[in-house]
């Protein structure tokens, strides 16, 4: 997939909060996401993970505060714009009944269409190339209500990349797939942050996925910023603690030096951090 235009687009959210059903699900909170690199949002079920990516796409408008794309309000720009420069994927989507797996890919071309304006040699491309990086070109003629949840999982994220947007907002991305096709996609991610100067922004639950391809990690605690920075810099046992509730050591991973969480229960935690035990 070539290099997408305006690979520098900027995307920050300042001071927003949000409410549902009288729980304040995100408060007072701001983040910068930088150009060119991959963010991991983490935190526990609840923290506010999803709702954050939701309004950093402008599916929901925060109460309070505004959230930036290229220094504008999100909510004032027209929506193709922002379908040019910004793709999503949802935790779950909703495929039309009966839509052929390309058919349903070719919507992503949708931003880069005219009215009335015939599909172009580029959407085919671009189509074909989603398909391929995603390994579901054999997959092309089959309905999608028929693939397995890993399946759909993939053809969804080939809409998102047929979009060809310099921004990618991916929510859960591994969600339904095997460890080798995670793998695979955290691989691919990783490969348009570093070959094309993509921006990815990932929610993700896994937290030695997020030390491994993430550049920089957010975590979330209630709706606000635990914590946020390179994976070497800012995870600890502390922050495993404090976020998620869990006990763990952290070692060195052994392939990419990053941060290696290995959950124990409290008795184990405390031993290894003495250096005691077999």
């Amino acid at each position: 997939m070539g290099p997408c235009e305006n690979t520098g687009i900027s995307l920050s959210a300042h001071k927003i909060s949000i409410g549902f059903g009288g729980t304040r699900v995100i408060a007072d909170l701001s983040i910068e996401v930088p150009a060119g690199r991959f963010t991991a949002i983490v935190g526990a079920n609840g923290s506010g993970k999803s709702t954050l990516l939701k309004m950093l796409s402008r599916v929901i408008r925060p109460e309070r505060g505004e959230v930036l794309l290229d220094g504008r309000s999100i909510h004032t720009l027209p929506s193709r714009d922002v379908a040019k420069r910004l793709g999503l994927l949802p935790q779950s989507s909703m495929a039309p009944e009966g839509i052929l797996v390309e058919d349903l890919v070719w919507r992503g071309r949708f931003p880069h269409q005219r009215f009335l304006r015939e599909c172009s040699a580029e959407d085919a491309a671009a189509v074909q190339q989603a398909l391929a990086l995603t390994g579901i070109s054999d997959l092309s003629g089959r309905r999608v209500d028929e693939l397995s949840g890993g399946q759909r999982q993939r053809v969804w994220i080939a809409v998102v990349l047929a979009q060809e947007t310099p921004l990618l907002l991916l929510d859960e991305p591994t969600t339904f797939l095997d460890i080798a096709h995670q793998v695979e996609v955290m691989e691919l991610l990783s490969r348009l942050v570093r070959r094309e100067g993509r921006t990815v922004i990932a929610v993700l639950h896994d937290l030695n996925q997020a030390c491994r391809y993430a550049d920089r990690v957010v975590a979330l605690k209630g709706g606000t910023v635990f914590a946020e920075g390179p994976p070497l810099q800012i995870m600890s046992v502390a922050l495993v603690e404090q976020v998620f509730g869990l006990s763990a050591v952290i070692i060195e991973d052994p392939v990419t030096g990053s941060p290696l969480i290995i959950p124990c229960p409290r008795r184990e935690a405390g031993l290894a951090a003495r250096g005691e035990g077999a």
